[in-house]
């Protein structure tokens, strides 16, 4: 059982360079222990917008009168059936890959792999046999999963992760949401927008904390008006299962309270997959906060091993995992492929409004010592918000004064998510602010508001 490459894991980093891979002539077998397309497919970015959307659906159906449109008869939200939905929404995207690897003849192995000497894989099948596989090239892309704080153990019931948030039997009355990230904050919206009552806890001084605070601060309106009860600068310090109710003591600026809820979701953050992997066996070196140490091309210290993913440094994303894999593996086959440029990856957060950004905040820009411009475009003065009703939000652009380099772009409002890559491919190619006022953006459109952003930054804005 020889290959040029082995792909331990077949979430969107270990899937997209196995099949990187067998384009540029490799032959390729991927380890899987679950499901083809990692968590991301299966049990995160996937099925939680099939829920968010499943929400929004509901939420517009709530409104229609809004948009002069008459609905007889009761609206509920159907919970078992989103969950349905969700699950098939998934279950399609797995299938989809596995016709991937079907077409690029890509072979799976299924077990747990470990690392051996001698650029071997030692799989582990469910019935316990074990089996080596050789390759001249091993990628480790094992992911990671939910963090659980030592006072805050998930029993999979009452306390949980987010697994078991989009699985859930039934909707809970009520619901408590430790830590306000991406996966708490879409999960603190999507139970809240379909009747949940929902408590938002967050450690740091504002929501979505890696964003620019404007950003924070407009989501935290947004929340508060929807019906989230929010405490920041919070931590929760234990969590009483004993009763019908879970009854989690909450320290906040103010002094403790005591909340009752009926479920718990932990959403602190999560944990790389990095134990029984075999990487103490063969002295493969890790960083400070125990990630995988990597070149800038994935290489371990060990020759052929590599690694990628949420293993290694940079944020834990799917479009930056599939990324390190294609650069990984196109360094293998003997191409010159380009570093990824940390500086430059989105982020998204998909709530109501929606979240997205690139680059430095303005707290970041000001501490690395530029002189900026700053512009900021509303929705409330875009036509296309006003007409899709979707007035709340706006786009954020920071220029250098100095040369007209575009530092960051933080947006919140309907449809960024889908925005924010112009700014992306704008970044790459060393866009100024002129360039980006100069472009014609179609009208109406969502995005004529990045230009109109950047107008706003030199002081010729024309709607507001």
């Amino acid at each position: 059982m020889k290959y040029d490459l082995i792909v331990i894991g077949s979430g969107p980093g270990g899937y997209v360079a196995a099949i990187r891979a067998s384009q540029l002539g490799m032959k390729v077998g991927v380890v899987e222990k679950a499901e083809i397309g990692g968590v991301c497919l299966n049990w995160g970015c996937i099925p939680t917008k099939a829920l968010l959307k499943s929400a929004q659906v509901f939420d517009y159906l709530r409104h229609a009168a809004d948009y002069g449109v008459t609905i007889e008869g009761k609206i509920a939200a159907d919970f078992p059936k989103m969950v349905d939905r969700s699950r098939n929404v998934a279950d399609g995207m797995s299938k989809g890959v596995q016709f991937l690897f079907k077409k690029n003849k890509i072979e799976q192995i299924k077990g747990t792999g470990k690392l051996k000497a001698g650029k071997t894989v030692e799989v582990t099948s469910e019935d316990g046999k074990k089996t080596d596989y050789q390759a001249d090239h091993i990628i480790l892309a094992t992911g990671a999963r939910s963090k659980e704080l030592p006072n805050l153990k998930q029993d999979g019931k009452k306390v949980i992760g987010y697994r078991e948030a989009m699985t859930l039997k039934k909707q809970p009355k009520s619901m408590i949401v430790v830590g306000s990230g991406a996966i708490g904050s879409e999960f603190a919206g999507f139970y809240n927008s379909i009747g949940t009552e929902v408590t938002l806890v967050e450690f740091l001084p504002h929501v979505v904390p890696v964003e620019d605070e404007d950003v924070s601060k407009q989501l935290e309106r947004s929340f508060k008006k929807a019906g989230i009860k929010i405490y920041t600068k919070s931590s929760v310090e234990k969590v009483d299962t004993s009763g019908k109710l879970c009854k989690a003591t909450v320290k906040t600026p103010k002094g403790e309270e005591t909340i009752e809820a009926e479920i718990v979701l932990s959403a602190v953050g999560i944990t790389p997959n990095l134990e029984n992997t075999g990487l103490e066996e063969l002295g493969i070196e890790k960083t400070e906060i125990g990630k995988i140490k990597v070149d800038e091309y994935y290489r371990t210290n060990v020759e052929g091993i590599y690694a990628i993913g949420d293993i290694v440094h940079g944020p834990a994303l799917a479009h930056v995992a599939s990324a390190e894999g294609i650069t990984c593996v196109e360094k293998i086959a003997g191409k010159n492929p380009y570093p990824i440029r940390y500086d430059n990856i989105p982020g998204c957060t998909y709530t109501n409004p929606e979240v997205a950004s690139v680059g430095m905040t303005e707290k970041a820009a000001k501490a690395a010592g530029y002189n900026m411009k700053v512009g900021k475009f509303p929705y409330t003065a875009s036509g296309k918000a006003s007409a899709a009703g979707a007035k709340e939000g706006f786009i954020k652009l920071i220029f250098d004064d100095k040369y007209g380099e575009l530092l960051g772009a933080h947006m919140i409002g309907f449809n960024v998510t889908e925005m924010i890559a112009e700014i992306v491919v704008a970044r790459n190619l060393e866009t100024t602010g002129h360039e980006i006022i100069k472009s014609i953006h179609p009208h109406p459109t969502m995005s004529e508001a990045i230009m109109e952003a950047a107008a706003a930054a030199y002081d010729e804005v024309i709607h507001i």
